[in-house]
């Protein structure tokens, strides 16, 4: 099973060149169960990022391009009247979906991100009186573009906090450019690359369960917790934490960084977790959920900063 989920790896980073990083953090929200949200400037293929994992999958993928006068019944559907039967019928929207890639979620006001926040947390929306679940597989990743903040509406931390990974994608380099420019041109010929069979959502919920069941040692299972704590608590690690945090993370951090570690074990083909895996996905799942000191602001330490930090000061079993 781990070979087919390699498979697939191989086949996003043939389609999304020089983003190694993202094309792995879209496969561990998919074993970890979690949502993504992704910030860089426009053009680095996000959007195609999710697409090519919609095609490496066997699952329904809608895009949906949120702005400011986008309505909350555009993601949930809305109740439509029949004429012919005297009857109200609800037409579901693209929530349904399997995939969803909400392109430049910060432009959406709030009612609509409170409205995406309850298909993300609860994995089912409300329409009038009545609940609709959604599809058992459902993964939303979210775009924001950090260049242009004029007619945005900032994520509240609440909803920051549902994302199970807040990554960070820059330009690549001039090779990867140029390899950039010979994809797209052989894409233009109909050269198409040929992609992998596409996993099953049974395969997926039998991976979930089997990242699951890998060994975390007690030691380790202290270490996340020991990390998270150290968030909340910085004073007893380090005096810069001390003044560098005014809120930490919350107790959905701890479950996020344990599941994370044990996708990309499972990833690596591994039956244990190493204290490697843990570093590797920590400042990727604990980015969005601090709150920094006006301390932190003023001496311009940004949350990744203070991440690292963290890991410097707790002491690796």
């Amino acid at each position: 099973m781990v070979n087919a989920f390699s498979a697939l790896k191989s086949y996003l980073d043939s389609q999304v060149l020089g983003q190694p990083e993202l094309t792995e953090g879209i496969l561990l929200a998919l074993l970890a169960n979690g949502h993504l949200l992704v910030e860089g400037p426009p053009g680095l293929a996000k959007t195609r990022a999710v697409n090519a994992l919609a095609h490496g999958v066997e699952a329904e993928f809608h895009r949906v391009q949120f702005t400011p006068d986008l309505l909350p019944a555009d993601l949930t559907g809305t109740d439509i009247y029949r004429p012919e039967t005297g009857q109200f019928e609800f037409q579901s929207g693209p929530l349904f979906h399997h995939i969803i890639l909400a392109d430049e979620i910060n432009r959406a006001p709030a009612k609509v991100q409170s409205a995406l926040l309850e298909a993300m947390a609860e994995k089912q929306i409300t329409v009038g009186r009545t609940t609709y679940k959604l599809p058992e597989l459902f993964l939303v990743m979210a775009t924001q573009n950090p260049l242009e903040q004029e007619g945005t509406y900032p994520l509240p931390e609440a909803q920051l906090d549902r994302f199970l990974l807040h990554l960070k994608v820059d330009y690549p380099s001039a090779e990867t450019e140029r390899e950039i420019l010979r994809l797209t041109r052989n894409e233009a010929l109909n050269k198409a690359q040929s992609q992998p069979a596409a996993i099953s959502q049974a395969e997926i919920f039998s991976a979930r369960q089997a990242t699951l069941k890998l060994h975390l040692a007690d030691s380790l299972e202290d270490y996340i917790v020991q990390l998270i704590m150290a968030t909340r608590n910085g004073a007893a690690y380090s005096a810069k934490l001390a003044s560098w945090v005014s809120y930490g993370a919350s107790p959905r951090a701890t479950i996020a960084l344990e599941r994370c570690a044990r996708a990309k074990a499972w990833l690596a083909d591994r039956d244990f977790v190493t204290p490697d895996d843990i570093q590797a996905v920590f400042h990727n799942v604990l980015r969005h959920r601090l709150i920094l000191s006006y301390t932190a602001e003023a001496e311009g330490i940004t949350t990744d900063n203070v991440l690292t930090e963290i890991i410097n000061c707790v002491p690796v079993p």
